[in-house]
C-alpha cells in the first residue's frame, strides 16, 4: 500500500494521521510566515531551494511537536483543539499582521466581549471553517486503527527519528542559510503556527501561574503631604489614559491635518513630543507606567506583586484616588483604589445608539459630587479612554466629528484605502481634542478654590498599514514607531503652577521620555 493509499485509505494509525494534518498546517495555516520568508528571501532559483527546506523542516517540527504527545487518547484531541485555534491565530496574523505572542497571549485573555465584537467578521467565519472546523470535522471521524502496544511504541520512535533527520539532513544542507535565517531573521519564526502560539502560552502561563496566592509589596507606607499652609489650595488633578493615541497624528506635533482645534486654543497647555511608551499593548502599558520600574525594568511578576503610584498616594491618608474607566479595565493598577466602569449606561449618560459605545466625555458626569463630597482633600482622578481603539476606529467617534472623508467603515482594515483608515482614525483624534478640551474646561470652574492640572498620556500607539501592519502588540524591539511614539501632554493652572516650574518644563518638552 502506497503512502497516499494509506491516507486514503478507511482506517489509518495516528501518526499517518498527524503527518497529514502537519502537511495540512505547512500549507495552509503558514501562509502569513511564508509571506515573510518570501518578503526577506524573494523567490530565486538558490532562494526556492531554501524555503522548500524550510516547508519540509516545518512539516517535521509540527509532526515531532504532535509525535512526542500523542497516544490513544489524545491524539485527537490535541489535533483538534490546535486546529481551531490556529485557524484564529491565521487570520490575525494574516490580516492584521500581528504576532501572536506571550504579551498577545495576555491582551487575549484581559480583552472583554465589546472589544472582541470589533474583530468579528465574515472572513474570520471562513478562516475558522476552513482552517479550523473543516479538518477538525476530517479528524474526528476518520477512524484510527491501533497498532499493539509494542508496534505503536516503534512507530512512535521511527516517526520522531524521521522528523529528526529531516531536519538535521536540511540543518546540515544549507547551514550558511540556516547560520543567517536564524541569527539575522528571528522575528521570521515569531510568525509560525502552531509553534509559535504554543510557545506563547507555555510563557504566559510560566508567567502569571503561581505556587500560592500573589503577595502585594506595599510601598511608600510613610507617604505624606510635605507641610503646607493650612490655607492652601487642595490639588484637584485629573490624569487622563488614552488609548492607542499616535503622537504624529496630533497637529500639536506637527501634523499637517488640524486635529487638536480645540487644544492649540489652550494657553497653558504644555505638549511633550518625544514620548514613548512602556509596551506596545494596554495590558503591559497600563500597569507599567502607574509603577516604579519603568520600562526597562518592569515585568508582569513585578506588575501584579508591587504596589504602584496610585497606593502610595492612598498611603498618605490625605489624597482621594477615583479610577473611571471607558476602556475594558484597569489591567490591576486600580484593584485597590475606588474604581467606577463607565462601559454601561447605568452610569455613563453618554450613549452613542447608532454605534452602540458609551462615550468618553460621559465620565465626567457626576465629578462635581464626588469633588463637593471630598472637599478639603486632594483629589486624582484617573479616566481611562476608549480612545482611538481599533480596528473599527469609525465607531470611536460621534457622526458630528466625522470631518475627514471617506472613512474606512469596517473592521477588515486590509479592504479599505489607506486614505480611509486614516479619515477613520484622525477623526477618532479629533473627538480626543473635543474629550481634552472638556477635561480643562471642567478642571476651569474649580481654578479659583482648587490647584488644578491635567495630565493626558496614551498607552501606545497604533499601525495603519504602514508596511501592512495594523493595529498594535508588536514585541517591543521590533516594533515601528507608530506603536510606541505616543502623545503625552500637560495642562497647568493657578496656584500649581508655582509648585512647577513651568517655564522650565516647557523647555524640555520636546526632549525624549
Amino acid at each position: 500500500m502506497t503512502f497516499l493509499q494509506k491516507f486514503l485509505h478507511k482506517h489509518i494509525t495516528q501518526y499517518h494521521l498527524i503527518i497529514l494534518v502537519s502537511l495540512f498546517f505547512a500549507l495552509f495555516g503558514n501562509t502569513t510566515f511564508f509571506y515573510n520568508v518570501i518578503d526577506v528571501y524573494p523567490l530565486s532559483f538558490t532562494n526556492f531551494f531554501y524555503i522548500l527546506s524550510l516547508f519540509f523542516i516545518l512539516t517535521s517540527v509540527i509532526t515531532l511537536l504532535f509525535t512526542l504527545f500523542s497516544s490513544k487518547y489524545t491524539t485527537k484531541p490535541l489535533l483538534i483543539i490546535t486546529l481551531l485555534v490556529s485557524s484564529f491565530t491565521s487570520y490575525f496574523m494574516g490580516t492584521y499582521h500581528v504576532v501572536i505572542d506571550a504579551g498577545m497571549i495576555q491582551n487575549t485573555l484581559q480583552t472583554d466581549v465589546n472589544e472582541s465584537m470589533d474583530l468579528f467578521s465574515f472572513k474570520l467565519i471562513l478562516y475558522v471553517l476552513f482552517l479550523g472546523i473543516l479538518p477538525s470535522i476530517y479528524v474526528y471521524k476518520k477512524p484510527i486503527k491501533y497498532l499493539s502496544n509494542r508496534k505503536e511504541l516503534w512507530m512512535k520512535i521511527k516517526i520522531i527519528l524521521i522528523s529528526l533527520g529531516v531536519i538535521g539532513f536540511f540543518l546540515l544542507s544549507f547551514s550558511q542559510f540556516y547560520t543567517s535565517f536564524f541569527r539575522e531573521h528571528k522575528p521570521l519564526r515569531y510568525h509560525t503556527n502552531p509553534m509559535y502560539w504554543i510557545y506563547s502560552i507555555g510563557k504566559y502561563a510560566k508567567q502569571t501561574v503561581k505556587s500560592g496566592p500573589v503577595i502585594v509589596e506595599a510601598i511608600g507606607n510613610d507617604a505624606h503631604i510635605s507641610t503646607a499652609e493650612e490655607d492652601e489650595e487642595k490639588e484637584l488633578v485629573i490624569l487622563v489614559v488614552g488609548e492607542a493615541a499616535r503622537a504624529d497624528r496630533f497637529s500639536l506635533n506637527g501634523y499637517e491635518r488640524e486635529t487638536n482645534p480645540l487644544l492649540k486654543q489652550e494657553k497653558n497647555l504644555i505638549n511633550f513630543s518625544n514620548v514613548s511608551s512602556c509596551g506596545t499593548s494596554t495590558a503591559v502599558s497600563v500597569p507599567c507606567m502607574f509603577s516604579m520600574f519603568g520600562k526597562e525594568k518592569y515585568n508582569y511578576d513585578k506588575g501584579i506583586s508591587t504596589e504602584n503610584v496610585l497606593d502610595v498616594l492612598v498611603h498618605t491618608n490625605e489624597i482621594k484616588v477615583l479610577w473611571r474607566d471607558n476602556n475594558s479595565d484597569s489591567k490591576g493598577v486600580a484593584l485597590r483604589v475606588d474604581y467606577e466602569n463607565f462601559r454601561t449606561t447605568d452610569k455613563n449618560p453618554v450613549y452613542d445608539e447608532a454605534c452602540h459605545e458609551c462615550r468618553d466625555e460621559g465620565m465626567l458626569a457626576g465629578l462635581d459630587a464626588y469633588i463637593k463630597h471630598n472637599k478639603g482633600k486632594d483629589i486624582l482622578i484617573v479616566l481611562h479612554m476608549m480612545g482611538n481603539h481599533g480596528p473599527a476606529y469609525y465607531k470611536r467617534y460621534p457622526k458630528e466629528f466625522e470631518k475627514f472623508t471617506p472613512v474606512c467603515k469596517t473592521n477588515q482594515l486590509e479592504e479599505c484605502s489607506p486614505e480611509s483608515i486614516s479619515n477613520a482614525y484622525d477623526n477618532a483624534i479629533l473627538y480626543t481634542d473635543y474629550f481634552l478640551s472638556k477635561v480643562i474646561h471642567f478642571l476651569k470652574h474649580y481654578s479659583n478654590d482648587h490647584a488644578t492640572a491635567m495630565l493626558y498620556i496614551s498607552d501606545h500607539g497604533e499601525s495603519l498599514g504602514e508596511n501592512s501592519l495594523y493595529l498594535h502588540g508588536l514585541p517591543y524591539f521590533m516594533a515601528p514607531d507608530s506603536q510606541t511614539h505616543v502623545a503625552a501632554m500637560a495642562w497647568l493652572e493657578g496656584v500649581i503652577e508655582k509648585d512647577i516650574d513651568v517655564k522650565k518644563l516647557s523647555s524640555i518638552s520636546d526632549k525624549p521620555f
